[in-house]
């Protein structure tokens, strides 16, 4: 692809990709040659996506650009255009003192400290979670058993939430996160069921104030903030972290010496986590920002009023930052991947992220060392239609 053929072409984005853990083929080509390239969303709107990593972690970077603005492209095909135009969202300030003061009084709550005093629940629900699977038999989906229901599991435990409502939490996340899958009657379902559920549980938090995250920011929050930071993190906390265990397995399994490189040295778990966050290719839609003001990114002057889609996951492979970028290296270091963000709107559970992972990992290596796809890598798929990438399931065997 020339830069004149690719600024002429507006590509369809979501990019095709042609494995569930293969690049697009054009990520390459644009980052060479079109670093800003012309775009058309599900919702048939247009977009500049960018690619490389220096002007994807600028534009995230930046604190003059938020996710939405008067005229903004929307990102679904249904009438309110996806989860940056959702009530949750607007309800919460996105920008400024506001959001900085939001995220402080939710940050006490994911510090690498608490996380680390986590870590032995969340290996005992992992231990529970395998011994279940091991008793279902192989062959087993282990994002069914285990990518799954673990990080619900906490992210219910910090809310004080009950995990038996699982199920629930997952068809209204869907619906939310929703691209193509969803019209906008059942979104708007969804959205309805989930906030009476989380208004309920917030006034009974009000009530009967308990150990958890709502009750301890009842005191600095109206009820609409307190609901949508409960919807916000039970969205956030599971399907994110539940796709990235099934795909970090899936990858250290597509090529098996990854996981027999991790079997002779367990110590490389921590960076291996770190390589699949990078490496991950299946990452979702990416962030996006609203220019307020004309810019300029690689070269390309972007004027005010462009919706700007920052592909993570495209900037993780770029070859100017990374060595050997198209490896997966399990000790990879340093490794200033972008699969968290950058700047004022980074990742706020990436410490609750990295602890359930690589606890995930350390159990899975200790108790099932056999473990194997039980299918060719090539036939694993993608989750489809939704603004979050992942494996709709990974069969594996032991």
């Amino acid at each position: 692809m020339t830069t004149s053929e690719a600024e002429q072409q507006t590509l369809r984005y979501p990019l095709p990709a042609p494995a569930a853990l293969e690049p697009p083929v054009e990520w390459a080509g644009l980052r060479q040659r079109c670093p800003v390239a012309k775009v058309r969303l599900p919702s048939g709107d247009q977009a500049s996506l960018v690619t490389c990593y220096d002007d994807v972690k600028q534009m995230l970077s930046d604190p003059r650009f938020t996710r939405t603005g008067e005229g903004s492209a929307r990102i679904a095909a249904n009438e309110s255009g996806g989860v940056f135009n959702s009530e949750m969202a607007h309800v919460l300030p996105q920008s400024g003192e506001g959001h900085q003061r939001w995220r402080r009084s939710i940050a006490k709550w994911f510090t690498a400290k608490r996380m680390a005093a986590l870590r032995p629940d969340i290996a005992a629900m992992a231990e529970r979670l395998i011994d279940e699977m091991t008793t279902h038999g192989a062959p087993a989906d282990l994002k069914a058993h285990l990518g799954f229901p673990l990080p619900v599991w906490v992210i219910c435990d910090l809310l004080g939430v009950p995990e038996s409502d699982r199920d629930r939490f997952a068809r209204w996340s869907d619906a939310l996160l929703n691209l193509t899958r969803y019209d906008q009657a059942e979104v708007d379902d969804a959205q309805a069921q989930f906030t009476e559920y989380m208004a309920a549980h917030v006034a009974a938090r009000r009530k009967n104030p308990a150990d958890d995250l709502l009750s301890a920011l009842a005191g600095g929050m109206s009820d609409p903030e307190l609901i949508a930071t409960g919807q916000g993190l039970l969205v956030a906390g599971h399907e994110t972290t539940a796709n990235m265990i099934g795909k970090m397995v899936g990858m250290l399994l597509a090529d098996r010496t990854r996981w027999e490189r991790l079997l002779a040295d367990p110590s490389l778990v921590r960076t291996a986590v770190e390589e699949a966050l990078r490496f991950d290719a299946n990452a979702g839609f990416g962030m996006v920002r609203y220019l307020t003001e004309d810019i300029d990114i690689a070269g390309t002057a972007v004027p005010g009023g462009t919706t700007v889609v920052c592909s993570m996951a495209a900037a993780n492979r770029d070859e100017n930052a990374f060595q050997d970028a198209a490896v997966m290296d399990l000790a990879r270091t340093p490794n200033p991947h972008l699969a968290f963000g950058a700047g004022a709107h980074s990742c706020l559970g990436q410490a609750l992220a990295r602890t359930e992972l690589q606890t995930v990992l350390e159990v899975l290596l200790r108790r099932l060392p056999t473990l194997e796809l039980a299918v060719p890598a090539a036939e694993l798929r993608r989750v489809e239609g939704l603004a979050v990438g992942g494996l709709r399931e990974l069969p594996v065997q032991w």
